[in-house]
């Protein structure tokens, strides 16, 4: 079973993202956040697999838990979304250990292929 924790400032994203992942089969949604200290703290008590990870949210920068996640557990795979697709936000996100950069108003259907993937033991990029 992979585990997923999903950090988003909107109620709605991650409810969304909620109803979407939870089809998925072999995959358990263990916890969410909607502020950065919140879920730095929650990704390390709960040890997720996979982290779906806002950009901005309240409280500092989804890039500062990236960075933080990343240096405790550099394998732990992790989902940027953004509604601010800009090539410097993926270019510094990818540098801190972003696995995958996703626009949520474009590839918002990419999530699950890609857990599916991931499930599958694949490295898809």
């Amino acid at each position: 079973m992979m585990k997923v924790f999903i950090a988003d400032d909107s109620e709605h994203v991650r409810q969304s993202l909620k109803a979407m992942i939870s089809k998925i089969e072999g995959v358990e949604i263990i916890g969410q956040a909607g502020e950065v200290g919140e879920a730095v703290r929650l990704v390390q008590e709960l040890d997720p697999d996979v982290v779906l990870l806002d950009i901005r949210m309240p409280g500092g920068s989804g890039m500062d838990v990236l960075a933080k996640i990343k240096q405790n557990k550099p394998r732990r795979k992790v989902i940027m979304l953004t509604n601010y697709p800009y090539p410097q936000y993926q270019k510094k996100c990818m540098e801190l250990g972003a696995d995958f950069f996703f626009d949520k108003s474009q590839d918002f259907a990419e999530i699950p292929r890609v857990l599916k993937e991931l499930i599958n033991g694949g490295e898809t990029k």
